[in-house]
C-alpha cells in the first residue's frame, strides 16, 4: 500500500516544504497532503509547489479522490481531513487558532490510514500539530519533525517533539544570501 503523508509548517515552514517537494521522484506513489497556517489569505502555493516538484499540486477540494503521487494543499480558511478515499474540507471551528489547522489532518489520518501515515511538522510557531503527532503515533504512524537547528521558528517541531518521541528529525537547511 501507498504512503500517506501529512505535512505541517507555519512561519518559515515554506523553504523547508519546497526543499522537501523537490526531493521527491516523479515516481513517487505516495499521496501527500499539506497544510500550512495562511487562514483566510490567498495563496499561490500549489502553483510554487508545481514549478519544484516533479508531482502535479493543487488545492484539495471537497469529495476530491485520494490519488497516488499527488500534492493536495489545504486551501484558504478550511481545514482538510482524510476519509478513506477522499479529502474532506470543513470551516469547522479554528484549532490553535487557525484554520487550515494541521491537527485535525493528521488525527483524522491516523484514524484512517494507521500505519501507512507519515507526518512531518516544519518550522512554524505554537503548539498545532502536536496532538495529531500523539493520534498519529498511536495508530502505528511515523513521525518525523523538522531539526530546531534548522527550522527558522522552531515552536511547532518542539512542540511535537514534547508530545511523543518522534521516529526522527529531518535536516531541511536554509542558505541566506545578500546582507
Amino acid at each position: 500500500m501507498d504512503a500517506i503523508v501529512v505535512i505541517a509548517g507555519s512561519a518559515g515552514g515554506f523553504e523547508a516544504l519546497r526543499r522537501f517537494v523537490a526531493a521527491l521522484l516523479t515516481r513517487c506513489t505516495a499521496s501527500f497532503f499539506i497544510v500550512i497556517h495562511i487562514g483566510s489569505y490567498p495563496s499561490m502555493l500549489p502553483s510554487l509547489l508545481a514549478r519544484t516538484a516533479g508531482l502535479h499540486s493543487a488545492f484539495a477540494y471537497d469529495g476530491a479522490p485520494i490519488e497516488a503521487g499527488r500534492i493536495y494543499v489545504a486551501p484558504p480558511d478550511h481545514h482538510m481531513l482524510l476519509e478513506p478515499s477522499r479529502v474532506r474540507l470543513n470551516q469547522g471551528p479554528k484549532v490553535h487558532h487557525t484554520r487550515p489547522a494541521a491537527d485535525p489532518l493528521f488525527i483524522s489520518a491516523a484514524k484512517v490510514f494507521g500505519e501507512r501515515v507519515i507526518r512531518i511538522v516544519l518550522s512554524g510557531g505554537g503548539s498545532n500539530g502536536a496532538n495529531g503527532l500523539r493520534a498519529i503515533k498511536e495508530h502505528g504512524g511515523t513521525a518525523l519533525v523538522q531539526r530546531l537547528q534548522d527550522a527558522l521558528t522552531p515552536s511547532m517541531p518542539l512542540s511535537a517533539m514534547a508530545a511523543v518521541h518522534p521516529d526522527c528529525s529531518i535536516c531541511l537547511r536554509f542558505t541566506f544570501t545578500g546582507s
